[in-house]
């Protein structure tokens, strides 16, 4: 039996080259392998042996050959094959231990340029997996250390039996799709958003017990890319508290990126995908109290993100109800202890910070539909408030603009149609989610209550029809932004001004369907 061994991660090499030697397993190599098994004082033929031919074009060519490829790609089955490596002089492998360049990491170092990059693009191993895997059912492929214990498990009380190499085939094909995806991704750049072809490259990240229900079996993948990215929910660091539930993945994602608009210290209190609190203070401590008076309610169980470290004054308010989850940057001390007396209640940090350069093709929005996928740029515009247009008669003051620039970020995090009510910075109602404007309005009002006198009210998309605007004046709204861009918006501007509300245009949606 032999094995051809070709990998740059070496972990457990050795080790595992040791147990196939002891089991009667002749080792095949290629030049830095095989340097480190011979240096273990292993037997290794290498494999120009087998080829004839040196390493050429500065390792480019290794193992192109046929007497590398015919020897993993015979069917023991079929007579023809075996005498066709008889007469040419080629003994089979019966197993190959491969992994590829680090192409992935080659193209997140900076001290590398474009030609040393292209160098990390691995031909050769890839090119023998793939005849390995093709073969399974005479091959055994590993292309994971992770495999090496298991694979000599196997083998001491028999063989690698043919559904194992099955899986192990599966597995190593995969692996090369993700590998080629991420040197695709790479060669189009940033600017080529969407080939004819596309292929996304993830790797799985966390199992959770289950999906949205008990019944739906669920995994969490991390999406790869080939330069520096936002850091995200998958980047956070667990100190205390259970594993994350698919549920949990999606509200602490949905409350990171909302605190993460803001440069002021904020505060956002997630249930079932929407902001019910969220504000923004001078000191983080004030911002908690706010985004909490925000909706007290629906805040108990709820996720909360913080953009600053959480403090000990902070840690006092949140320990008074139950929280399912706290994200923040870091946590004093004396806050630390606090919070993990909390039963129930996960804590989590991440780094906010951005990397200087980002390609962020990788970041792309995809949501599954029937027989597909639909997939855009992600709604990140910085949106220019001097841009923004009073179409009123009556405009705005200095802290109402401040309001509905406050509401403007929340409402673009909130499901269309999605109307945000905010007064002094701080979200009082939400209404989301409902088949039309004028529902939403209701409910943003309703939850504000006495809050909704003199407040912003945000809408995501323009309002059809100047009901709406009707509507809010009778809760006491003061000042309404939105897109604009409806075939009534004199009725709409008629509305306001009859009303006494002054009212901006953005020019820009923010719808989330």
């Amino acid at each position: 039996m032999r094995a051809l061994i070709s990998v740059y991660d070496k972990i457990g090499l050795v080790e595992f080259a040791r147990e196939l030697v002891d089991l009667g397993w002749e080792l095949v190599s290629t030049g830095g392998s095989a340097a480190t098994l011979t240096g273990a004082g292993l037997p290794v033929t290498e494999v120009e042996s087998l080829t004839g031919f040196p390493e050429m074009l500065d390792g480019r060519v290794k193992t192109l050959h046929p007497n590398i490829h015919g020897a993993l790609l015979a069917r023991r089955d079929l007579p023809e094959h075996m005498e066709t490596l008889d007469q040419f002089g080629i003994s089979p492998i019966d197993m190959l231990v491969s992994n590829l360049y680090p192409f992935e990491k080659s193209v997140k170092d900076a001290h590398l340029d474009d030609k040393a990059r292209i160098e990390q693009i691995d031909i050769g191993g890839p090119a023998m997996v793939r005849a390995a895997s093709k073969n399974f059912s005479a091959v055994t492929v590993i292309v994971d250390p992770a495999d090496y214990i298991p694979i000599v498990t196997a083998l001491r009380t028999g063989h690698v039996d043919l559904e194992a190499r099955r899986a192990l085939a599966a597995k190593a094909f995969g692996h090369v799709s993700t590998y080629d995806a991420l040197v695709a991704q790479y060669l189009r750049g940033p600017d080529s958003l969407f080939p004819d072809e596309l292929s996304i490259p993830l790797r799985r990240a966390a199992t959770p017990r289950y999906g949205e229900n008990p019944q739906q079996p669920a995994a969490v993948y991390r999406r790869l890319g080939t330069g520096a990215a936002t850091p995200g929910i998958l980047d956070a660091v667990r100190i205390s508290g259970d594993p994350l539930s698919f549920n949990n993945f999606l509200d602490t994602d949905a409350a990171w990126n909302a605190t993460g608009l803001f440069t002021e210290p904020a505060v956002c209190i997630v249930k079932h995908m929407v902001p019910c609190g969220l504000a923004v203070r001078s000191a983080i401590s004030d911002a908690y109290a706010a985004a909490f008076d925000g909706d007290p309610v629906s805040a108990f169980g709820g996720i909360v993100s913080l953009n600053r470290a959480v403090d000990l004054p902070t840690a006092e308010q949140m320990r008074k109800i139950k929280l399912d989850i706290i994200i923040a940057p870091a946590y004093d001390d004396e806050a630390l202890a606090v919070l993990q007396r909390k039963k129930g209640t996960r804590l989590l940090t991440l780094d906010p910070q951005r990397p200087e350069t980002s390609n962020e093709l990788h970041e792309l929005d995809v949501r599954p539909i029937s027989g597909g996928m639909l997939v855009q740029v992600p709604d990140r515009s910085n949106d220019d408030p001097s841009t923004w247009k009073v179409v009123t008669q009556v405009q705005p003051t200095g802290q109402q603009f401040a309001d509905l620039a406050f509401a403007w970020q929340a409402v673009r995090l909130v499901k269309s149609n999605a109307i945000v009510v905010a007064k002094d910075s701080a979200v009082a109602g939400v209404g989301a989610g409902q088949p039309n404007r004028v529902e939403s309005v209701n409910l943003a009002t309703a939850k504000a209550g006495n809050k909704a006198k003199g407040a912003a009210l945000a809408s995501d998309a323009f309002f059809p029809f100047g009901d709406s605007i009707e509507l809010a004046a009778s809760h006491g709204i003061a000042t309404v932004i939105q897109p604009g861009g409806s075939m009534r918006d004199e009725e709409v501007i008629a509305a306001a001004d009859a009303a006494g509300i002054a009212m901006i245009f953005t020019g820009t949606r923010h719808f989330r369907h």
